[in-house]
């Protein structure tokens, strides 16, 4: 068998766990996010590294809400410094950084997306917003999680600070296929974590429907009245998310 068809085949048991194994979890995922859009509060999303990539998953996208904030800042991305990203989430100033920068409060939603689960700039920004009053959801890896150390003051992990947890179901150190020389490659968090959140989105909708509160969605900008449909949206939401407009 190739890596072409060991990786897909993986992914899909991996995908089909993590289906199976945090249904009850979803579901509460999105009853918690309906009910916080209903009442006017906004969803923010947040992750570092390539945990940035599923906070970016659902913002401002053909078929995603429009209430979404992702919580950005370039030096815990990996454009300006991949290396240095790495660092940068292990600082503890960061969660009180980012709370100014985005004020979170009661009635809101945050999701964490940290594979790991153990640098301070997540694990120190779900808890300073739960203190707030914000639910928080973490998504991460327990495997890999329960497997390392805590590397923040609080010596706690990411799925210790939240409210409710969705775990990815992916392995120790996320790349999920060997190779006779003992390396790893194929990593699986971004791609069921993207799976997860979509299946919470599309719940969400199908609850506004069933339940007939707003929850506005974005059209793709290339089909015929995507334009305008989405600048009444972005009219009406770049008040309150940064970078929309």
């Amino acid at each position: 068998m190739s890596a072409l068809d060991t990786y897909f085949d993986t992914l899909k048991a991996i995908l089909e766990q993590a289906r199976t194994s945090q249904a009850e979890a979803l579901e509460t995922a999105a009853r918690q996010i309906a009910d916080r859009v209903k009442a006017g509060g906004m969803l923010y999303t947040f992750g570092t590294g390539h945990g940035h990539l599923l906070a970016l998953e659902i913002f401002y996208r053909a078929g995603g809400m429009a209430r979404v904030c992702p919580v950005l800042d370039e030096k815990l991305m990996l454009h300006l410094s991949a290396a240095g990203s790495t660092l940068e989430e292990r600082k503890p100033e960061w969660a009180d950084l980012l709370l100014e920068r985005y004020p979170m409060r009661a009635g809101d939603i945050l999701l964490v997306f940290s594979n790991s689960g153990r640098n301070a700039a997540p694990v120190l920004l779900a808890r300073k917003a739960r203190e707030r009053g914000v639910y928080v959801i973490a998504m991460t890896s327990m495997k890999h999680s329960a497997a390392v150390t805590p590397r923040n003051h609080l010596n706690l992990h990411l799925y210790e600070t939240a409210d409710l947890v969705l775990d990815n179901c992916g392995v120790l150190g996320d790349a999920a296929v060997s190779f006779p020389d003992g390396t790893m490659a194929g990593p699986t968090s971004t791609a069921v974590g993207a799976a997860l959140l979509q299946a919470v989105i599309c719940r969400v909708k199908e609850l506004s429907l069933q339940e007939n509160f707003e929850a506005d969605f974005f059209k793709s900008s290339n089909v015929d009245g995507g334009d305008e449909w989405n600048d009444r949206l972005i009219e009406r939401y770049a008040p309150l998310i940064p970078g929309l407009k």
